[in-house]
């Protein structure tokens, strides 16, 4: 295998699989983030951890998007992470644009009766429509673009720098400095704007922060198997000279 810094167009076996999942797995983790906050019923030093519930599922998309700039180099991860950020933007006009549509009395009577909450549209925009509007939407925009760039800048300057040696050590130090831009951002413009209240702020940011590193520290076997499988079915090995 020959490493190179791409020039001329290439056509991948497997770009646009790993491309495709970074992509879904970002939006589904968006949902679950305005879906629900989860209580471990732990506190660390007196503080209580909770966690949104897209955390779980969100350090998939750094693995992901490490792999992506271990493999295909910075130009393709830049590439695959606007499209993701495109993804996000037609997610929040669609949900917005199914919020402001007309519920059918006959839907939202029927949910009535067995929720004393309110109707059908009281659920949707408590769930769905939390993607659509306001600080969700500007939390989940900023911290994705400041954290996923920063991650894979670092990613790629260290690869050159470490002449692609000790792999575990590039994605974890990019990642921790990449989730700790993206948690905070996230959390803070989120309660700033209301989404949560300040008491569950540092609660939120640290939880967040150790179950997104834990998760990624616990798969760099997984980061590992991914990146060598890609460089020799793909037969390329980029550095972001």
């Amino acid at each position: 295998m020959k490493s190179q810094s791409l020039s001329q167009p290439v056509t991948f076996k497997y770009l646009d699989v790993v491309a495709s999942f970074f992509v879904g797995i970002l939006i589904i983790s968006n949902i679950a983030s305005s879906a629900k906050i989860v209580d471990t019923g732990i506190s660390l030093f007196s503080l209580p951890l909770a966690f949104d519930g897209g955390t779980l599922l969100f350090p998939l998309v750094y693995i992901l998007g490490d792999v992506l700039t271990e493999v295909y180099g910075f130009k393709t991860a830049r590439r695959v992470i606007w499209t993701g950020f495109a993804a996000m933007i037609l997610a929040v006009l669609v949900f917005f644009v199914i919020g402001v549509l007309p519920a059918e009395s006959l839907w939202e009577s029927l949910y009535d009766e067995n929720n004393s909450n309110g109707g059908g549209s009281a659920a949707y925009n408590f769930i769905l429509g939390g993607m659509s509007y306001g600080g969700i939407v500007l939390a989940s925009l900023a911290a994705y673009l400041v954290g996923e760039f920063s991650n894979a800048i670092i990613l790629s300057k260290l690869k050159v720098k470490m002449k692609g040696r000790m792999l575990w050590v590039r994605t974890i130090g990019s990642s921790l400095i990449g989730e700790g831009l993206d948690t905070f951002i996230f959390v803070f413009i989120a309660t700033l704007t209301g989404v949560f209240g300040w008491e569950l702020f540092w609660s939120l940011v640290v939880t967040n922060y150790i179950i997104k590193c834990g998760i990624e520290i616990i798969a760099t076997p997984f980061t590992y198997w991914v990146s060598g499988f890609l460089k020799k079915k793909e037969g390329v090995d980029v550095y972001d000279v």
